[in-house]
């Protein structure tokens, strides 16, 4: 059967539009199973790929890692801010910022698709958006919800050659407008299956970042990228770096994850 010419014929104008209309549809019902199968299979490997990346970056288990991020600009000096984060799940992070000292103790709360802050000379915790800058080029999102399996259905968009290596391209576009960006591309190597790069888009379709995936070392039982670079797109020059240490797999109670035992935290 030749789905193509079936369908070419379906859209004569030749025939009424109500014809054309059931015409393809009958032509869409008589694809063979094999075929509806195929394409399950492509859309279950990409997902695939996807998971695959994201257990690279980030443990499956509940972790704990540091992060110090140090922020360049053109016409400044570099800035450094190091923070702990506790991870569990893609739905509950806590990320504590540790430096400078002025800062120390402001802690970040994710829970589903909440995020709170908590300032030690504030009685109450302040919402905010992921999608807010956290420091640099870092979103709050960028720490607290670094999955991306969770929030986004990935579509194979093509094949690059890279230094003599393939790497599908994935694209990313968010299950929902809370989503720290609207669509991401993210480059994944088809042999190993590590992510190499990603690139972050607003809803208007401009490009906003690009985040590169450097110096894997082993860190809780995996070869994980150690080194973040985010380069702005929108103001040449302008980058933060992610380092990440001491990385460890941890027993993490729910109760850490509340408001209440934030709030003694936060003291």
């Amino acid at each position: 059967m030749n789905v193509a010419r079936d369908q070419d014929r379906c859209r004569s104008p030749r025939r009424p539009v109500r014809c054309r209309r059931l015409c393809i549809v009958a032509c869409l019902l008589a694809l063979p199973v094999t075929a509806i199968a195929a394409d399950a299979t492509d859309a279950a490997s990409v997902r695939e790929m996807l998971v695959r990346a994201d257990r690279i970056r980030f443990p499956a288990e509940a972790f704990q890692v540091d992060v110090v991020i140090t922020t360049s600009a053109p016409d400044s000096d570099p800035e450094e801010r190091s923070y702990r984060i506790l991870s569990k799940g893609n739905d509950k992070t806590l990320v504590q910022t540790t430096a400078p000292a002025v800062d120390r103790n402001q802690i970040l709360l994710m829970r589903d698709h909440d995020l709170w802050a908590f300032l030690p000379n504030l009685t109450q915790p302040i919402r905010l958006p992921l999608s807010q800058r956290l420091t640099g080029q870092v979103a709050n999102g960028d720490l607290a919800r670094a999955n991306f399996v969770g929030d986004y259905d990935p579509s194979l968009l093509r094949d690059d050659i890279v230094d003599d290596e393939t790497y599908h391209v994935l694209q990313l576009d968010a299950v929902d407008q809370w989503v720290t960006y609207r669509k991401v591309l993210f480059w994944v190597s088809a042999k190993s299956g590590r992510p190499l790069k990603a690139e972050f888009y607003a809803v208007s379709g401009r490009l906003l970042k690009t985040c590169h995936y450097l110096e894997f070392k082993t860190m809780a039982g995996a070869a994980r990228p150690t080194r973040l670079v985010i380069e702005d797109a929108l103001r040449t020059g302008n980058k933060s770096v992610l380092e990440y240490s001491a990385m460890a797999l941890k027993d993490l109670p729910d109760k850490i994850f509340t408001k209440d035992y934030l709030k003694l935290l936060s003291r």
